[in-house]
């Protein structure tokens, strides 16, 4: 015959409290809240992106032949300004002066497959007047050997120094700047990159001067150098990677904010799921504790030693009295 079940023990193992789901969490007003939040930034991110998709396909190829027609250099770009991708190896033409003191070299440059060193200068454009002077960072030359260098910096201090100076008529081909990097641990001073921004922090005489960003290669090294070799810009590709590279990770950031929306509601959903089965342990702990504290107290009773008797008798005569 089946025993009657209690309402007690049908109930048993059913939780008080259902742990949420992860959809219930993040329905709630904080996690619907950081969403919104998500979402404008994500927006923000996906504009920054569609800007720089559209500055990477706005780079229309130039008609060919165009980066060898000489143009004056303020028709190519201002001073402060980037150059554009279109107009990277652009002949342009810059009347002026070099500055004594301010002939820096430049290492580890390779002019027709061989290493040396290019001797750069600043050279002060000769501007209208009323206008801020503007100075142009220039690679005069390439010389194999440091001692060949060095031997140019000499001569070009000594006519930069000269009491009076002609301006001269450069033309040559203008690059982005390189960048500056750190330089070899073991000769701090050495530069081995072009970079305008870094010559200028060795430059004298640059308070209340502008500073073009890019840099002239020279058509015609000075006496003692080797004209660096600079070929025509390739004219086929009317694609700037560098914005395509910035429109992908722009969209990758956007992803991303949706990714951290999503992990941080998933941890909260975690915590609060692990923080309820840790009360229902602790809640069915003492329960649990109660019988067995019960069945071990009634266990010695029941079977442990009689120490005596009603009757008077001593335990241990085993029940016979002495007469």
């Amino acid at each position: 015959m089946t025993a009657p079940v209690s309402p007690e023990s049908a109930t048993d193992g059913i939780p008080d409290v259902f742990p949420p789901t992860l959809r219930e969490v993040m329905l709630r007003p904080r996690w619907i809240a950081m969403l919104a939040l998500c979402l404008v930034v994500a927006g923000v991110f996906a504009w920054l992106g569609q800007w720089q998709l559209g500055r990477a396909l706005a780079t229309a190829p130039v008609a060919p032949g165009t980066t060898e027609i000489v143009k004056p250099i303020a028709d190519v770009v201002k001073p402060g300004a980037y150059l554009d991708g279109a107009l990277v190896g652009q002949k342009v033409e810059v009347s002026g002066v070099y500055l004594p003191g301010d002939f820096i070299l430049v290492s580890q440059r390779l002019n027709d497959g061989r290493e040396g060193y290019w001797v750069t200068g600043q050279f002060r454009l000769v501007g209208v007047a009323g206008q801020t002077p503007a100075s142009l960072a220039v690679a005069i030359g390439w010389a194999p050997t440091q001692a060949a260098a060095e031997a140019a910096v000499a001569r070009l201090d000594r006519d930069a120094s000269a009491p009076v100076r002609t301006p001269v008529r450069l033309v040559g081909r203008l690059v982005s700047d390189e960048g500056p990097v750190v330089p070899p641990k073991d000769h701090p001073m050495e530069l081995t990159v072009m970079s305008p921004a870094a010559l200028l922090s060795r430059w004298h005489g640059t308070e209340g001067v502008d500073v073009y960003r890019p840099y002239l290669l020279a058509d015609a090294a000075a006496d003692g150098l080797v004209t660096i070799s600079a070929p025509p810009p390739d004219e086929r590709n009317g694609v700037n990677w560098l914005n395509l590279f910035y429109a992908v990770e722009w969209a990758v950031f956007a992803g991303f904010a949706f990714y951290l929306w999503y992990r941080l509601a998933k941890d909260a959903w975690e915590k609060e799921v692990e923080a309820l089965a840790d009360a229902a342990l602790a809640d069915a702990a003492p329960e649990a504790a109660a019988p067995e504290a019960a069945a071990s107290t009634g266990s010695f009773s029941e079977n442990g030693p009689d120490f005596g008797s009603d009757d008077g008798s001593d335990p241990n005569s085993g029940g016979i009295s002495e007469e």
